[in-house]
């Protein structure tokens, strides 16, 4: 890339162009997979789980208590016929006027019978019940109607979905011990830099371990991708080009380092070498402002800052939901929430900032705490952090109680 053509957006800019690309690579085909549903946990759904009866199939009783007519409580006392458990089949044919039966949670209502009593409203004695207090029922309370949630046939979870805790069960009531899901793409990830030794070895004082590939192989497997991680390449742009060019064979390549303006950063030249086409070659963001993402021929690469912060940052934002619409799921992100800010945050305008910290939550809703940190090599504030406070380009800084938005990673 030649001097003078950097394209260096806003972040909303940035994202916007990854938005429009992922769009594009959601609804190529790829290949497809049958696999057990307890081995489909994190997989993407690729062929829709309809519902091979009506949901529920019978109308389920919401509460224990007596299944009888609504109209019929007014009048005083009922006969109780007998008791129904879930599983039960009732065999007493329908429930007439001035009768009831017996229900446990769950259990298929008898025909005839139009609402459940709670247990705890009625009064009961010499196989009779009737209600206890001024109290109305109207028909059909306390009952769940056969095909309330969902009828034969109807698409329960749709293609595209992350298969999740509540999709899982939800494919489990349909019967599907099977389910198709897409292939994983597969992201190869690149570090680069005289500097990284592997992760077993003894660095020498000026020399430090090789972390990006580890954390991005775990960002990538989170996103729905299958990391394959090759060697560490020198600060030597032969070097570079020719791992750029064997890398290319995945789906993603994902280059760590060397994308600055270093005498030695030899990622974009290597690039352009070998034809690539950049979309943008920076952020206006805080980590990870140098971050570089485009095409080469077939082949999406993202070149991604080396200090570790801001790998993970720039990851999160632009290299994930391409990743996740590669998979074929239709929410690709990023993640952000939405948190009170527990103390003052104090910035820069210029950049959208991403500030480790730490988010918790409970009933009440979810709060926000930065996390000190000594710029975005400092692996320790990321590992006491759980997320990343976000100050918008425009702000000087975000003010205790206010509401902020937060990414996930």
């Amino acid at each position: 890339m030649s001097e003078g053509s950097e394209i260096v957006l806003s972040y909303d800019e940035a994202a916007a162009v990854v938005r429009d690309h992922a769009e594009q690579v959601r609804g190529q085909p790829r290949p497809v997979e049958r696999v057990a549903l307890f081995a489909a946990a994190e997989r993407v759904l690729a062929g829709a789980v309809k519902g091979d009866r009506d949901q529920p199939p019978f109308a389920r009783a919401m509460r224990d208590g007596f299944a009888c007519r609504a109209v019929d409580l007014q009048a005083g006392w009922l006969r109780v016929r007998g008791q129904l458990r879930a599983g039960e089949a009732w065999a007493g044919g329908a429930i007439g006027p001035g009768e009831a039966v017996e229900v446990m949670t769950g259990a298929a209502v008898p025909a005839g019978a139009d609402c459940v009593v709670m247990v705890e409203h009625v009064s009961v004695a010499e196989g009779r019940m009737r209600l206890a207090g001024p109290r109305e029922l109207a028909a059909g309370e306390n009952v769940v109607p056969a095909g309330a949630e969902a009828r034969g046939g109807d698409v329960v979870v749709p293609a595209g979905r992350r298969l999740g805790v509540t999709e899982i069960g939800a494919a489990a009531a349909c019967g599907a011990a099977e389910v198709e899901v897409w292939a994983r793409p597969r992201a190869a990830i690149l570090a680069t830099g005289d500097e990284l030794v592997e992760v077993g070895e003894k660095p020498l004082v000026h020399q430090i371990r090789n972390s990006n590939s580890y954390s991005l192989a775990a960002q990538v497997h989170a996103a729905g991708g299958e990391p394959v991680m090759f060697p560490v390449v020198p600060d030597d742009a032969r070097a570079t080009e020719r791992a750029i060019a064997e890398a290319a064979v995945c789906e993603l390549v994902l280059l760590t380092g060397g994308v600055s303006m270093g005498k030695f950063d030899y990622v974009e030249q290597a690039l352009t070498a070998l034809g690539a086409q950049f979309f943008f070659t920076g952020a206006k963001i805080q980590p990870g402002k140098p971050v570089a993402f485009g095409k080469l021929r077939e082949t999406y690469f993202f070149g991604l800052p080396g200090n570790p912060i801001s790998t993970m940052v720039t990851f999160a934002l632009f290299a994930a939901p391409l990743l996740r619409a590669m998979g074929g799921e239709d929410d690709a992100g990023p993640r952000f929430v939405l948190a009170r800010v527990e103390e003052e945050v104090r910035v820069k305008a210029g950049l959208t900032r991403f500030l480790p910290a730490r988010i918790e939550s409970d009933v009440r809703g979810a709060r926000v705490r930065r996390i000190a940190w000594q710029g975005s090599g400092d692996l320790a504030a990321a590992a006491r952090a759980n997320a990343f406070v976000v100050a918008p380009e425009t702000a000087e800084g975000l003010a205790a109680g206010e509401l902020a938005s937060v990414l996930l990673l």
